[in-house]
């Protein structure tokens, strides 16, 4: 069995899809689970949210907790895709708990244009910091070179290395050793899954997402609000600043909700920046989708944004999913154990033709 730690509840829904799409048996968890019946086990985290020792903490505790699973033969650790988050940090703690003493660390995403050449980051072509990452609220890219952002990586027994190809991720992952802990993106997972395991692949046939009972909620940072018929409730400017309570807006989207039965919501202003302010935003939309699904549980929620859909899920408190069906790399469509539908993805990735986009 393999056990799957990611620092973000998105990423988490990722690696899960890719493991369904090799046919294993696989199950995502906000805590890990003593007796997963399953082939793979992921453990969704915020770690990516926290400060960089509540991360620590976090990390150590899932690692414990995952030492003490039976049949856990291998780990893997799930990382950003754009560097953000406390890797090194994290990196240190899990290998400290399970004793490797070494880690290969892979965040590029060849498939998706997201490379490593001469330790440059890119995506499509332009170096990380020139894109709209530089203006992340928590982890703004500025620097694109790695050995800038992890200076001191190889002196813990961490090594990352260029990938500008998938070949190169693959030929990355053939040559570490079994006590190499493997840290990275999605190509670096499937890489790690083709190592180990044939794709038998897996027929979806949950396939209908029902946009007609549905809540919808833009919010990351890379959003952009979808066209689908479904008309989009921009939280208001009192609420985004902080100067007045959701209450007025959540009874209007519980109006809008009884007689449309689907919203959209979504951010108009992003002018606020910084963790105090990204960490208030997100807990005031998980607020508002609580009210709402209290009043009208909706077949469906569409969630975009790790850290938001964390939040979101544990204010509901749903902590256990089924994968249902990967509709494209990142787009994963889920089943809570009410019978809700959840589907996530990042806020950079595209949305693989849910909404014809």
């Amino acid at each position: 069995m393999i056990a799957v730690i990611a620092d973000d509840i998105t990423g988490a829904a990722e690696v899960a899809g890719i493991a369904r799409r090799f046919g294993l048996r696989v199950r995502l968890s906000i805590q890990p689970c003593m007796k997963p019946d399953c082939d793979v086990i992921v453990i969704a985290t915020d770690t990516r949210s926290m400060t960089e020792d509540e991360a620590v903490a976090e990390t150590v505790r899932v690692a414990r907790a995952i030492k003490e699973m039976p049949c856990i033969e291998r780990i893997f650790k799930k990382t950003d895709s754009a560097l953000r988050g406390h890797v090194v940090a994290e990196l240190e703690a899990l290998m400290s708990v399970s004793g490797c003493r070494n880690a290969l660390y892979i965040p590029a995403n060849p498939s998706k244009g997201r490379t490593i050449r001469d330790g440059i980051y890119y995506i499509g072509g332009m170096p990380l910091h020139e894109t709209d990452f530089s203006f992340d609220p928590e982890f703004p890219a500025y620097s694109s070179d790695l050995r800038v952002r992890f200076p001191d990586c190889r002196e813990k027994g961490i090594r990352y290395t260029d990938a500008v190809t998938e070949e190169d991720v693959r030929t990355a992952i053939a040559m570490a050793g079994d006590d190499v802990v493997p840290a990275g993106a999605a190509d670096l997972f499937t890489a790690f899954l083709q190592r180990h395991f044939s794709c038998n692949g897996v027929v979806d046939s949950e396939s209908h997402v029902n946009l007609e009972d549905c809540i919808i909620v833009c919010g990351s940072t890379q959003s952009k609000p979808v066209s689908c018929g479904v008309g989009i409730y921009y939280m208001p400017s009192d609420v985004y600043n902080g100067t007045a309570p959701a209450d007025v807006w959540n009874k209007e989207l519980a109006k809008a909700y009884g007689e449309k039965h689907s919203v959209i919501l979504a951010l108009r202003d992003r002018s606020r920046t910084g963790k105090e302010s990204a960490v208030y935003l997100r807990e005031t939309m998980a607020g508002t989708v609580k009210y709402l699904v209290d009043i009208h549980r909706p077949d469906e929620l569409i969630i975009e944004g790790g850290a938001t859909a964390f939040a979101i899920l544990g204010r509901l408190g749903w902590d256990s999913f089924a994968i249902v069906r990967e509709i494209a790399p990142g787009v994963i469509r889920m089943r809570a154990s009410n019978g809700t539908y959840v589907t996530m993805k990042p806020g950079s990735y595209h949305w693989g033709g849910l909404f014809g986009i």
